[in-house]
């Protein structure tokens, strides 16, 4: 049996949320600390439906570290994973929240993150092959070493390998070529996940289903492409899907995408078809949308079939 159901490498961070909502970061007085980073969020949302999780990212040798372990503790993902560079801090995100659709961010991972050295020498090769799905994000190819490590992970794993183009343009530097590294990462993922600013960065198109189609020709089995208030789509080269979105008042869609993708693992994980699977991610991203947080946000099992079966009235 697989060691793990969910294993996600990339991103961790400590996210910084104002208290005060619609207020610029100047004029903003308290923060509420969160654990944050896309692969982290995915991991914890994972947890939350009841798989067992894990993430292979870095920290700093420092307080917001130790946060940051304990706090995927609490979550119960495994933290063995979990590096430690000894020079770099761990970074941390500040965000305003404007709903219900402005969610500007501030990225602290200068002169680099600890999460951005991983190498491929420090992979933990056999955790990834025994995988039953393994997740890997965009940001992981912005810079290396942890460009050539995801890449590698992608061809170490033999579960479901799911790629996350999560695109973050202020972490790329100029001619880095964004849309090359997606594509590479895509031609070694049995699935691949994105709204649709991140199509349109892989694939040069807006438009769901030719964005998709150009990334399925790269040899993914599944494109899933997040549309927000238009809902979900998932392609196969044979069918389509859609899923409505599901009304909800947004506090902040932050980490809703993150929740979306550890629903999408477990639907995947359970064998469900790709209807009843983007139903379920939509209601767990609609949840967290409707929070002020991620990974503190993500829901339980219960409390996504509570809001499907609230929508069908």
């Amino acid at each position: 049996m697989a060691r793990y159901d969910v294993l996600t490498m990339g991103r961790v961070s400590v996210d910084l949320y104002p208290e005060q909502i619609g207020v610029p970061l100047a004029k903003v007085s308290t923060f509420s600390k969160s654990l944050g980073g896309s692969a982290t969020n995915v991991a914890v949302a994972a947890s939350r439906l009841g798989r067992h999780a894990a993430v292979i990212t870095k920290v700093g040798a420092d307080g917001f570290g130790t946060y940051v372990r304990e706090a995927l503790g609490t979550f119960g993902v495994d933290a063995e994973f979990v590096g430690t560079d000894a020079k770099l801090r761990t970074p941390l995100v500040f965000c305003e929240i404007y709903p219900p659709d402005d969610f500007p961010l501030l990225f602290y991972r200068e002169p680099t993150a600890p999460d951005m050295t991983i190498a491929v020498a420090e992979l933990p090769r056999d955790a990834i092959r025994e995988a039953a799905l393994f997740w890997t994000t965009g940001t992981g190819l912005s810079a290396e070493p942890s460009r050539a490590a995801t890449l590698a992970a992608l061809e170490l794993a033999t579960g479901t390998r799911v790629h996350d183009l999560d695109h973050r343009p202020a972490l790329w530097k100029d001619g880095d070529e964004p849309r090359r590294w997606a594509m590479k990462a895509a031609e070694r993922a049995s699935v691949v996940v994105g709204n649709v600013d991140e199509m349109e960065m892989a694939t040069g198109t807006r438009d769901p289903a030719a964005a998709a189609a150009a990334i399925l020709a790269a040899g993914p089995e599944v494109v899933v492409v997040k549309q927000g208030l238009s809902g979900a789509s998932a392609f196969t080269k044979t069918q389509t899907f859609h899923a409505a979105a599901i009304p909800v008042t947004v506090v902040c869609g932050l980490g809703a995408g993150d929740a979306f993708g550890g629903a999408l693992s477990h639907g995947l994980l359970s064998g469900w078809d790709l209807a009843r699977t983007l139903a379920f991610a939509n209601a767990a991203g609609a949840i967290v949308a409707s929070r002020l947080a991620c990974a503190d946000a993500m829901p339980s099992v219960f409390e996504v079939n509570d809001l499907l079966a609230a929508a069908k009235h």
